[in-house]
């Protein structure tokens, strides 16, 4: 169905319940979609009723000078993108069996005495079937996020500092796209992208691990975070 507008409460609301997961309008890096959509607001979300349209809107915002290079197709409309049809909660009673139980009971049974051979098929498939599922690995969970590293005042070095972030390695750890962004006062920080699994990399400890870099970094902050 898409956005409808972002003026009533219900628009609003179907943004920021879509921003609830996403981090941007589409994809993982602000896009033209982003704009339009940015755009499209007469003004900013209110914090306390739409958070994450709120934390959107001030990161995009960011942006602003940079819109015209940002990737995408400008001239479509923000009603092209969010939700594309609506999810309907149906009474568990008419919900299908689980696919596990479905495949259980791979062939019928019956109270007379079955052939020998096929007791023996149907051990051998069910055999086959257990390996073929127990040999199924699930793919590492993921996180695509979003850090600013802040300095302690326009007299840091950027530079080091962000070669200091950057050779940080860690086993699951994927370091993105980043840049400088003005902050105010000749002051910039560090804006990053970084992805993560989950099971290997704690975001906790690897702030910690960034903001030991005294000399440069006075905090940091994690800006957006999106499961892949």
């Amino acid at each position: 169905m898409g956005f409808t507008d972002f003026v009533s409460d219900s628009g609003l609301t179907l943004l920021n319940n879509w921003l609830k997961t996403h981090s941007y309008i589409t994809g993982y890096t602000p896009s033209q979609a982003d704009v339009v959509s940015f755009k499209a607001l007469d003004k900013e979300p209110a914090v306390e009723k739409y958070p994450h349209a709120y934390r959107w809107y001030k990161h995009v915002k960011s942006y602003d000078a940079d819109f015209s290079t940002l990737p995408g197709d400008p001239s479509k409309p923000f009603s092209t993108y969010g939700p594309e049809e609506v999810a309907v909660t149906h009474n568990p009673k008419d919900a299908p069996a689980d696919e596990d139980e479905d495949e259980v009971d791979l062939f019928g049974s019956d109270e007379e005495e079955e052939d020998p051979e096929v007791v023996a098929e149907r051990e051998k498939r069910l055999a086959e079937y257990k390996k073929k599922k127990e040999g199924k690995t699930k793919p590492a969970a993921k996180t695509n996020v979003t850090m600013d590293v802040k300095p302690w005042d326009d007299e840091t070095d950027m530079q080091e500092l962000m070669d200091n972030v950057l050779a940080i390695e860690i086993d699951g750890l994927v370091w993105g796209a980043h840049r400088l962004q003005a902050v105010g006062f000749g002051i910039k920080k560090l804006q990053i992208n970084l992805i993560v699994e989950d099971e290997k990399v704690s975001l906790d400890d690897l702030q910690q691990r960034i903001e030991e870099d005294e000399d440069h970094v006075q905090s940091t902050d994690i800006v957006a975070m999106q499961k892949l």
